[in-house]
């Protein structure tokens, strides 16, 4: 388990469901969160399985799907359906950020958010680097 919370830990599981490992349905259920953010190796077994699993138990859960991938495009992408038939919400990884940042004014996230869609994002990193040089800042200093 992985966040940007500081308390994040990771647990190290035999299983293929790790929903079905306590120490790792009882770590998150003792944050009394109901919102689970999951991405995984291998979509269809290792994040549809404790996805589906949590989600029947309430939980509201978002798989970032291109943080996941599957044996093949068509099993990543079966995965994908069948965890949203049972409302698992699919979300890509500059969603998620955008959606934990959700505002540049927040000023102690802004650089290291910055900074990560300028690396990682593609044509949102270009799209921001050339506002920020319009802003007369350097790419890389911060958002």
């Amino acid at each position: 388990m992985f966040g940007w919370d500081s308390r994040s830990r990771s647990v190290q599981h035999p299983r293929i469901n790790t929903w079905e490992d306590a120490r790792v349905a009882d770590a998150v259920k003792k944050t009394g969160r109901k919102k689970i953010i999951m991405a995984a190796l291998w979509s269809e077994i290792c994040l549809a399985m404790p996805a589906i699993q949590a989600a029947g138990e309430g939980y509201e859960v978002y798989a970032v799907t291109d943080a996941s991938g599957g044996v093949s495009a068509e099993a990543h992408d079966m995965a994908i359906r069948r965890m949203a038939m049972v409302g698992v919400v699919p979300i890509t990884w500059m969603a998620v950020a955008g959606e934990l940042q959700r505002d540049w004014a927040r000023e102690e996230t802004a650089k290291l958010g910055g900074e990560m869609f300028l690396e990682h994002g593609g044509g949102t990193g270009i799209a921001l680097a050339w506002e920020l040089q319009l802003l007369g800042q350097k790419a890389g200093g911060g958002a």
